[in-house]
């Protein structure tokens, strides 16, 4: 089995996972009511996609 030759230091192994991070999830405005929406989805608010009525959604 293959066993490291030297240690590896803090410095270069925090350099190593210093591109491991959680990216934020980008959002896009609704162009129709406003609400933020995954971008390419359907908005959940209002039911529309691309200009045009895709779901029914139901008010409360």
């Amino acid at each position: 089995m293959a066993v490291p030759k030297h240690k590896t230091s803090k410095s270069r192994r925090d350099k190593r996972r210093s591109h491991k991070r959680l990216a934020a999830p980008s959002f896009a405005t609704c162009p129709q009511c406003r609400e933020l929406r995954l971008p390419h989805r359907v908005c959940p608010a209002c039911g529309h996609y691309h200009g045009r009525t895709v779901l029914e959604v139901e008010e409360t």
